[in-house]
């Protein structure tokens, strides 16, 4: 690994977030993936100088539910177009009286509740185990902090996001239940997005985005649709403000990642050389390359 690393703001759309304004020579491109098709092109672009991609999570037109989402081939082209981050925006629902719509929270944790998708990259012919104790980058969320603190933002540093399977939304005991966990949001596609942003080794931050309280709020009843699609659409707006206030911070050439997300490989693959399935080894040209040519 160089000394000084010129960082590729990669950024995940979610609901709300199909296009990035402001981008600079941006131009959609097809990016092939051994592991299937990701939801959408790439929109690769400048900002301020930097250089950035972006992907609609769910595909323009939104046509993507959760559990068909390809996270593996998503994140593997995000990771052959360049990008060395990631910053993942999601719409949410709060599990805590003290985020009303209209906050974001930049996550610190995940409990993941998903059992319907594929969550590594790695399997028969190639095992390996990463730390996801700390699933966020620190670095990111310091940069995604004084971006919307600069932005006036209403947000809240730290939370634990409940990924749920879906599509469906919670009943309210499960929704009870998640807030006696101490969860503070509650969405469906995070995971295993984040477990596979670190197998990559990108550094992954999430900035989740209240649109409405979940089920357990006894006025989450009389919540109309319109109002749910108007906080969004004022989310996505205040998005887009973050992602121009941030992607300059974030733009500067650096060093390694202080809490070694771009290492994370380094000690996580357990199957020896002579015993690895030369066509998984393959299809990890991209994301796990730099420990596989090494070994």
């Amino acid at each position: 690994m160089s000394d000084q690393i010129t960082p590729v703001i990669g950024l995940i759309g979610g609901s709300g977030l199909y296009d990035i304004e402001g981008l600079e020579d941006r131009r959609w491109e097809r990016v092939e993936s051994p592991w299937g098709e990701p939801s959408d092109e790439l929109l690769f672009g400048t900002l301020a100088g930097v250089r950035c991609v972006f992907l609609p999570r769910h595909g323009r037109g939104h046509r993507v539910p959760p559990s068909e989402l390809n996270y593996r081939a998503n994140i593997d082209a995000m990771k052959r177009a360049g990008c060395t981050e990631i910053l993942s925006l999601s719409a949410v629902g709060s599990l805590n009286g003290d985020l009303p719509p209209g906050t974001f929270v930049i996550v610190d944790q995940f409990i993941d509740r998903t059992f319907a998708r594929k969550k590594s990259f790695f399997e028969t012919g190639c095992v390996a185990h990463v730390s996801m104790a700390h699933p966020l980058c620190p670095r990111l969320g310091d940069a995604l902090e004084a971006a919307a603190r600069d932005v006036g933002l209403k947000y809240k540093r730290g939370g634990t996001y409940l990924v749920m399977e879906g599509p469906q939304f919670s009943t309210k005991a499960e929704s009870e239940l998640y807030r006696a966990w101490g969860c503070d949001v509650i969405g469906m596609t995070n995971m295993p997005e984040a477990k596979l942003a670190r197998e990559a080794e990108l550094c992954y931050a999430t900035v989740a985005m209240v649109t409405d309280y979940d089920c357990w709020h006894p006025d989450h009843d009389h919540v109309t649709v319109d109002a749910v699609v108007k906080v969004l659409l004022e989310n996505a707006g205040r998005a887009k403000d973050l992602v121009r206030a941030v992607v300059p911070m974030l733009g500067q050439p650096r060093g390694a990642c202080p809490a070694g997300c771009d290492r994370a490989l380094d000690a996580a693959i357990v199957t020896p050389p002579e015993k690895r399935d030369p066509a998984l080894v393959a299809k990890l040209d991209a994301v796990a390359g730099r420990v596989l040519r090494a070994a």
